[in-house]
């Protein structure tokens, strides 16, 4: 195993289980060996400016490839994740075989923007001068009303083209790793709606008119319904967690009022939920960032099983109150240090004594996997990048 310089030597520990068996005993809220680390996917991964930071400071070659372009998002190479002793890994279904998903250029304003259309027709835009992620520059149902919804070319989720190697890819994994197998996120079905209208209308929608909200959730909800039907015809029986998720809250709370949820939005989540856990045994994970304790409660009861980042640096997210209030009925996967405050700019020395006391809070009894708040951003060292996933191996151990 390659260490850097500061990896720290825990030859103390020993190991006594399988990655697999590992984040299975964690998901299932038993207790395994060690707490489960995470890091590659889209939601608890690493950008790649991140990420060629961090091979120069590790000494590891590999040629970057962008996992998520929205995000401009690496996919760790193996020698990464064996490092940072990462218990997990990632299949992903793909678009299909006659959408045409290439990045363009084009020039607005005296400036060079990289513009991708996505399936939904929405158009993610970054500007080539800084290259840090792209955010929505066209919502195509801006100006939409109920009737142009039957009209407008809403993708297939169950186009064959979509899965034509994700049983090949969860297979070699299976036979030939030890890891526990994750699915890319999706299931997506109340973000897209604002994707698709834009936040600002669409939260006026809400509450001005919900009918257009129904209507809209109810196509995405389709979608979805149909992508995991065909996804799990495939690899439901080898994976062992379903990642999806909508962000429902913000830094101070939820993002529009939890009784609009309860009515448009949570019937459309949990059958969406319940279909996914009729065809896997596998756990479901959900996203979403933010101050969303009103809403775990609500998760819980659509049928989720892990939750997703675990924001603990906002109000009403403090780690040893979550667990004592949610710990015997959901799994918490993140909340291992501050993204915001602390990852960017504490020493390796804070960072290690900051993961020490998240992981005190929330490894009791199981029901914890730990990641990074989120993905870890351009502007992280690369020393507090491995000071991260160190201090989680060294006192992630039970015994």
């Amino acid at each position: 195993m390659l260490l850097s310089a500061g990896a720290t030597d825990t030859m103390a520990h020993k190991e006594t289980m399988t990655p697999r068996d590992r984040v299975r005993k964690a998901i299932n809220r038993q207790i395994p060996d060690r707490v489960p680390i995470d890091l590659g996917g889209f939601q608890t991964g690493i950008h790649k400016l991140a990420y060629a930071a961090l091979l120069k400071h590790l000494g590891i070659k590999d040629s970057i490839v962008t996992l998520d372009p929205v995000q401009q998002l690496a996919k760790p190479c193996e020698a990464v994740l064996e490092r940072l002793h990462v218990d997990t890994r990632y299949i992903t279904a793909h678009a299909p075989d006659d959408f045409d998903g290439d990045i363009v250029q084009n020039t607005r304003d005296g400036r060079l923007w990289h513009d991708l259309t996505d399936e939904f027709g929405v158009v993610w835009s970054m500007p080539d001068d800084q290259p840090l992620y792209m955010d929505i520059s066209h919502h195509p149902l801006a100006e939409a009303d109920v009737i142009d919804l039957a009209y407008y070319p809403f993708p297939a989720g169950d186009a064959p083209s979509r899965f034509t190697d994700v049983r090949e890819q969860a297979q070699r994994l299976r036979q030939e790793t030890p890891y526990a197998i994750c699915t890319g996120i999706g299931g997506v079905v109340y973000e897209y709606c604002w994707y698709m209208r834009g936040l600002e209308r669409w939260l006026m929608d809400l509450v001005e008119n919900p009918a257009f909200c129904e209507a809209l959730l109810d196509r995405i909800l389709d979608y979805w319904t149909r992508f995991y039907t065909m996804l799990l015809r495939e690899v439901g029986d080898l994976v062992d967690v379903v990642m999806i998720g909508d962000d429902l809250a913000g830094q101070r709370g939820p993002l529009f009022n939890p009784d609009i949820y309860r009515r448009l939005v949570k019937p459309r989540q949990k059958a969406l939920v319940q279909h996914i856990k009729s065809l896997t045994e596998a756990k479901v994970w959900y996203h979403t960032c933010g101050s969303c304790r009103p809403y775990i409660p609500e998760l819980i009861d659509n049928g989720v099983d892990i939750l997703n980042p675990v924001q603990i640096g906002v109000p009403g997210m403090e780690p040893a109150a979550l667990k004592a209030e949610f710990g015997p009925q959901i799994t918490f996967w993140g909340g291992g240090i501050d993204a915001q405050h602390v990852l960017p700019s504490a020493s390796p020395t804070e960072i290690r004594e900051h993961v020490r006391r998240h992981i005190e809070a929330f490894k009791p009894g199981g029901g914890y996997v730990f990641n990074n708040v989120h993905n870890i951003q351009h502007g992280v060292p690369p020393e507090n990048v491995v000071a991260l996933f160190d201090a989680a191996h060294e006192f992630g151990f039970y015994a």
